[in-house]
């Protein structure tokens, strides 16, 4: 539920000891012409005694004019300076202006002409302290932040500045200065003030025709469409309107920005995790397979039985393969740019590395077996216990920070995996079930030694082969 917020215009009557209630009983709002992106002004009509009572604010470039407001050029002129001169401070400015009309206005037209101005109101809306190391994040990550708002240019530079968007007010480009399918200039601006729904669509159509992943954050009801046009759409939960919210993909609970940035790093997490799993399962799976097709040609009819299989498959893919799903996530998971969007799961080298270690594991297997068959030893015992552990230190290798004691539950599951391993050889009912022999403690710590090199092979393909 969205949290309503006391408007700044009420807060700054009550300091000034003016009572929001008695006003609106001494006032009563009879019409309204609600602002909207071409006027850039809203009037209300209220009734007085003596007749009707006109009151307009807006944006003062559209508001300060000899066709809205009735006063000497010279007097707008300096409405107006004063105006870009706390604008440039980082100040909403506003402009307010009023009449009295012996008869109710028709139309906005009619009620917006002839006034009297009132003054200008600059309100502070200070970007938040965590604002320009959010903005960092986003750079650090390779995600390009851009501001686009209806604001005074301005207050646009000067806001865009403070967060580390822009670094000169020559980077802001006022939208109405922008003609329509001008794109190389939408496309080249970090900051766009003045602008209306449609160029935020027009901005939006133009990145992601350009091959960019577009995520657009808002809060109003203008923002709506360009929400919607978005790749992922983001509204604040608490001042947001329930337009944003509805077209939006995600609402931020807490109207924080920084958020964004934990779900990136929680979304690549993720991401990273499952690329882990496929090469932890897919490289194993694969080693497994070509191991059961080379062994014959070895002279070894019957590499592994179907029952070593399965139980190499349930204790690899089973809890080992649920912990590397709670990987965290890497130190450098925000200092590395977005991956391209065309590119497959598989892609960046994944399925090459799936083969390499798959390769190194068969080879390893095949070799120990090969050694076991030749000199009268329990060959197949040992091709079991070999597949199942190299795959086993693989997974310890796949660690996303492997000098700290990060995800303890994998290094459990692992230890646990290999315990039971152990007890598919030395215990006699599995033994018997699975078809294994106890091995001699010389051909155990040979077969725990080469197995070491499954996460020796992780380690150097890392080195050798950087994503």
């Amino acid at each position: 539920m969205a949290i309503r917020q006391r408007p700044a215009l009420i807060v700054a009557a009550e300091k000034l000891g003016l009572e929001h209630a008695v006003l609106v009983e001494a006032f009563p709002r009879v019409d309204e012409f609600p602002f909207d992106s071409l006027r850039k002004r809203m009037t209300t009509v209220h009734r007085q005694p003596t007749g009707y009572l006109v009151i307009c604010k807006g944006a003062p470039e559209f508001l300060l004019h000899r066709d809205v407001v009735s006063a000497e050029g010279a007097l707008l002129e300096a409405a107006l300076a004063t105006a870009q001169k706390y604008a440039g401070l980082g100040l909403r400015v506003l402009a307010v202006a009023a009449a009295e009309s012996p008869r109710r206005p028709a139309s906005a037209a009619a009620a917006e002409s002839n006034l009297r101005l009132l003054g200008l109101v600059g309100i502070a809306d200070p970007a938040k302290a965590s604002a320009p190391g959010t903005i960092a994040a986003f750079r650090t990550a390779g995600i390009t932040p851009i501001l686009i708002t209806g604001d005074h240019p301005a207050t646009a530079a000067a806001i865009a500045a403070q967060v580390g968007i822009a670094t000169s007010p020559d980077q802001t480009v006022d939208g109405r200065l922008i003609g329509p399918g001008d794109h190389n200039q939408l496309l080249r601006s970090p900051v766009v003030a003045r602008a209306t729904p449609e160029q935020k669509v027009a901005i939006i159509d133009a990145r992601r025709a350009a091959g960019e992943i577009v995520a657009m954050t808002g809060d109003g009801v203008n923002d709506g469409p360009a929400l919607r046009h978005s790749d992922i759409g983001v509204a604040m939960g608490r001042r947001g309107t329930e337009v944003a919210r509805q077209a939006a993909d995600l609402v931020l609970a807490d109207d924080e920005l920084g958020t964004m940035v934990t779900a990136i790093s929680e979304g690549r997490r993720i991401y990273d995790n499952v690329r882990r799993f496929l090469l932890f399962a897919m490289s194993g799976g694969a080693a497994e397979i070509m191991v059961m097709l080379a062994g014959p040609f070895l002279g070894m009819a019957l590499p592994l039985l179907p029952a070593q299989i399965l139980w190499i498959n349930l204790l690899t893919h089973g809890l080992t393969g649920v912990a590397l799903g709670a990987e965290p996530a890497a130190e450098t998971v925000m200092r590395r740019p977005p991956r391209p969007p065309a590119e497959s799961v598989l892609g960046a080298g994944l399925w090459k590395r799936i083969l390499r270690i798959a390769v190194l594991i068969t080879a390893v297997t095949l070799v120990i077996a090969v050694w076991g068959h030749s000199s009268g030893r329990e060959w197949q015992t040992m091709a079991f216990l070999t597949l199942g552990t190299m795959q086993l230190t693989v997974a310890v290798a796949l660690r996303a920070r492997p000098r700290t004691w990060a995800n303890p539950f994998l290094l459990i599951a692992v230890g646990s995996a290999w315990l039971l391993q152990l007890s598919a050889v030395y215990v006699p009912p599995l033994a018997e079930l699975l078809g294994t022999q106890p091995l001699p403690l010389l051909d155990l710590a040979v077969v725990t030694g080469v197995s070491i090199l499954g996460y020796a092979g992780i380690r150097l393909d890392r080195k050798l082969h950087p994503r």
